[in-house]
């Protein structure tokens, strides 16, 4: 399942303002963002569309897709298989807690330049 997309955008405030009135009719809202940097809306499902401006850091690419997956192994799963396949690495599978406490993802870039992630995050199962 994707996660989040995240799309480069020239200017980000007109970019803001065309989604926030487009997404209306959805059902889609603003969900959170950073003032002069990037934005997202709540597409349901627990799923994302992001907006960046243009010329962000790494590891931001013109095109950002996440896949939500059910296991960590599954992201190292995926991050092998995508190296092994050609990708290029752009972040190694392990925790990200600047993003969320349980977050867990890996990043590489397809053959376009694109940034493609896996990642969870659920907290831990219970022992009980």
């Amino acid at each position: 399942m994707i996660d989040h997309i995240t799309i480069e955008v020239s200017d980000l405030e007109k970019s803001k303002r065309f989604y926030e009135l487009a997404f209306v009719p959805l059902r889609y809202s603003l969900s959170f963002g950073k003032e002069g940097v990037f934005w997202a809306f709540d597409v349901g499902s627990g799923c994302l569309f992001e907006i960046q401006r243009t010329g962000e850091r790494p590891p931001l690419t013109h095109l950002h897709v996440a896949f939500r997956v059910k296991s960590k192994a599954e992201v190292d799963a995926f991050y092998q298989a995508a190296l092994e396949a050609g990708a290029k690495d752009n972040g190694g599978p392990g925790p990200r807690p600047d993003y969320a406490a349980n977050y867990y993802a890996c990043f590489v870039l397809d053959p376009d330049g694109s940034n493609i992630e896996a990642m969870i995050n659920e907290p831990p199962a219970s022992s009980f």
